[in-house]
This record gives C-alpha cells, structure tokens and sequence, in this order.
C-alpha cells in the first residue's frame, strides 16, 4: 500500500534558543541480559548495534530526568527567561502521570505562570509532533516562545525478561527552547517539520503497544516494525527536506531515530551514502525512544561549524514517522 502524503507549500521557520539532555549514570551492558533472557552480548550487538544503554536509577524518573534537562537548556538560554515561554510541551509515550504531566510540573518548577501547557504521544515520533504542535500554535499568534521537553523512562515499563524488546531500553531526557523568530545569531533555524500517522499500514498499532496493566511495552510483530521503519524513515525525511526546498543532497548529517542500527544502516544504503552521514548514539545508550533522535542532536551540534544542515528523521508505534530539518 502507498500512502498519499499531504506536503505544506510554505515552509517552516522557527529557531531554537537552547539544548539540554539528561542521560542516568547508571549503565547497563550487554553481559547483564543472558542470566536475565537468555541473549548473548554478540547476540544483542549484532541484531541491533547496541552494547550498553542508561538506565534510571532509584532517584530518577519520567520527571527528575525531564527537569534535569531543562536545567541544562536553561544553562544556555541567553536571550529571554524561562518565565517567558508561552507554551511547554511534554511530548513522550512514557508518562509517570498521566494527569500531572511532565508540562505541568514544569510550569510549576520553574514558576511560568500564564503559560498553556499540555502532553502530546506518538510513540517514538512525539517529539517532533510536539515540535508540529509548537509550529501551529506560533501560527495562531498564540505563544511566540515555547518549551519542548521529551523525557522517556522506558525501563519503567520495560519487561528485562522479554527476549523481544528487553534488551533494547534506554532511559534519556532532552528540552529545547523554541522561539517564533530569530533572537541571536546562535539561534539554530528549524527550516521545516513533517509528521504523518501510518496506522493503516501492516500490523499498526498492533506492532508496538504499551500497556501498563498488561505487559509493559511490547514489540510482537518486530519484522513489520523493521520493514515500514526503514522505509518511512526515508519518506519523512524526503518530504521534510521537500518543505525545506532542499534536496536530501543537501543535507550534512542524517540522525535517525535509535531504535536499531540495522534500520539506520538500510536507510543508508537506500540513499546510496556512507554512514559517515549517520550520526548515532545507539551504540552506547540503547534505543530512549522518541529522546532518541533529539539526544543525538544535543549531543552532537557543538561539534559543527555554523551553517551545518541536519536532517533528523523518525518512525514510531502507532504507526507515525516524522521528519525535521534545522540549520545550526
């Protein structure tokens, strides 16, 4: 089945102030998991690329990790006060609260009184939904000044035994600062945003579901996972960087959502390019759902001079991709 993709003529131009990330210092390896479900380290390395990921300790959750990340954004935020931000969105699949979201304690942290505050979820895609959400709400003259924080505690639903997904977990946290217009020079432009829900290919929102009082997360169908994501990892990305007027040619470095270096290597070899293009952290941190793709970014853009374009694409449950292009 080939969908049809609604592509917006008008490109988006929003900027990001600030990056912050949040990783626990608690690592787990590959050697853990064999008295647990049976799978070797070279087992896991090689079905996936990852060797060790981190995981949240005792005194770490969907929220502590979310504001420890906030705090490092605020450390870099030189142009406006966090009290300024209009809206904050909490975009993850993981929530500790479903009704206190990780936005409302935010607001309440940080004292951003007046400010709309609010949860978005599409699985592994949420962050750059919550991006889309930011976009429309600049659009409606409603907000000019956003707060974007992705904290995901997979272990906190994970299932370690399940020789499926348990292995795959990574607990991470990042917060972007997001304005309507350009504030300094350092501002990184954010050129376009793309995100298209795929339930009605293959299994859907069977493929990957998490239930709390029903297995945790789980990943029953893991091929037609793998098919569609590589395939629409690609289309996302295609369509951001048609929003852009930029060819996939013209992007610098390709981050892919982390959830299996398999997925990442494909999408390189559909695109004819060396994975020198890639930037990864799947390796050492394991798949932290939709922090994934962002974490890279956060941990990658004080490496490259200005004017280096990033393309930062991802498949989620659901099914949904999403796609952004940014400008450092």
């Amino acid at each position: 089945m080939e969908l049809k993709f609604n592509t917006s003529s008008n490109p988006t131009t929003m900027y990001i102030n600030s990056i912050g990330s949040y990783t626990p210092p608690n690592i787990v390896t590959n050697e853990h998991f064999l008295a647990v479900n049976g799978l070797t380290s070279e087992w896991i390395e090689q079905r996936t690329g990852i060797e060790t990921r981190h995981v949240a300790g005792k005194t770490d959750d969907q929220h502590t990790m979310g504001i420890h990340a906030i705090d490092d954004a605020i450390k870099h935020l030189k142009t406006y006060d966090v009290k300024d931000v209009g809206i904050i969105v909490a975009a993850s699949y993981t929530p500790i609260d479903t009704v206190g979201t990780m936005a409302h304690v935010a607001q309440q942290k940080y004292g951003i009184e007046g400010a709309k505050a609010l949860q978005v979820t599409t699985a592994c895609t949420s962050f750059i939904t919550g991006m889309e959400v930011i976009e429309g709400y600049f659009a409606l003259g409603k907000a000019t000044k956003a707060l974007l924080v992705c904290s995901e505690h997979n272990t906190y639903y994970g299932n370690e035994s399940d020789p499926e997904t348990g292995h795959l977990w990574g607990d991470a946290a990042v917060a972007y600062f997001i304005s309507k217009d350009r504030l300094s020079e350092s501002d990184m432009e954010i050129k376009s945003i793309y995100t298209c829900g795929l339930a009605t290919l293959g299994c859907g929102p069977q493929g990957v579901m998490l239930r709390p009082r029903g297995g945790g997360i789980m990943m029953p169908h893991g091929r037609d996972v793998f098919v569609y994501a590589c395939k629409y990892s690609l289309k996302a990305l295609s369509e951001a960087a048609t929003e852009a007027e930029m060819s996939l040619e013209d992007i610098d470095y390709i981050i892919c959502h982390q959830g299996n270096k398999r997925i990442i290597m494909h999408v390189a070899k559909q695109l004819k390019i060396n994975m020198d293009k890639f930037l990864t952290n799947i390796e050492h941190y394991g798949n932290t759902g939709a922090a994934s793709a962002p974490l890279v970014l956060a941990q990658n853009i004080d490496k490259y001079p200005k004017g280096t374009r990033f393309g930062v694409t991802t498949f989620g449950g659901g099914y949904s991709c999403g796609a952004f292009i940014v400008v450092k």
